[in-house]
């Protein structure tokens, strides 16, 4: 298998397989591949897990079907490419190196890498109505490769060293990281600061790659440039945006 990453501002992941050699993605991610490779969708990923691996999988962001792509009789090219301007991450998974990735970083893997929801808050999702924060833990044995929206910007973490990030800016993080989502301290801050109520506070020895792209703020950014409400939705918008306002600091 040979793997080669194509590109800059929008990277392209380009695999050539040998005959009967495979690689795993979610649904929906495939961009081009030749004739000789095979796609067979399922629930469940190479290293098994059954339909509850298939939940687990759902459960940390991910989707329920993935499919395989396998070279058939001859060498096959397989390519996936980036949804939004960022960089693609190859990592090693293996016993003591497993990852935690942001709920849409998972790009594809080879066969026994597994996915599962690594860690799950609501973040008053139970009084604003929002979906939360979600990582994916990524584990088994093999290679993945995650998608990381924006610049790229590692940090290695000493033995208790603590960052505070905006949740939108973790892209990745070594799963011996210590994690935890806080709240901004002061109420001024929560109320006027503009940078959301909740902080992401990782705490070392371990890597983070933090992403500077969040797709919460391009989104939220590219709202400015839509059309403009009806004077009817208007009227009944006035508090969702609001709420939208400070669910955006969330995500």
């Amino acid at each position: 298998m040979q793997a080669q990453i194509i590109g800059t501002t929008m990277p392209v992941l380009e695999f050539i397989l040998e005959p009967n050699e495979s690689i795993i993605s979610e649904a929906g991610e495939l961009s081009w591949m030749s004739s000789s490779i095979q796609m067979t969708t399922h629930t469940q990923m190479g290293g098994g897990g059954g339909l509850l691996g298939a939940i687990k999988r759902v459960a940390g962001g991910g989707t329920l079907f993935m499919t395989e792509y396998r070279a058939m009789g001859s060498r096959g090219e397989l390519a996936f490419a980036t949804k939004v301007p960022g960089h693609i991450l190859p990592v090693e998974i293996g016993r003591g190196h497993e990852y935690m990735i942001h709920r849409h970083g998972f790009l594809c893997a080879t066969p026994q890498v597994q996915i599962s929801v690594g860690f799950q808050q609501s973040l008053g999702a139970g009084i604003f109505g929002g979906d939360g924060f979600l990582l994916q833990h990524v584990s088994g044995q093999g290679t993945a490769w995650i998608e990381l929206s924006g610049e790229l910007i590692v940090k290695d973490l000493q033995p208790g060293e603590n960052l505070r990030v905006h949740p939108g800016h973790v892209g990745a993080f070594q799963a011996d990281v210590s994690f935890q989502i806080t709240t901004v301290p002061g109420v001024k801050n929560m109320i006027f600061g503009g940078d959301g109520i909740f902080l992401a506070s990782l705490t070392g020895p371990g890597k983070v790659w933090l992403q500077t792209l969040p797709i919460s703020k391009l989104a939220h950014k590219l709202m400015e440039y839509m059309p403009a409400p009806s004077k009817q939705a208007t009227q009944g918008g006035v508090v969702g945006g609001i709420v939208g306002s400070i669910l955006d600091g969330m995500q």
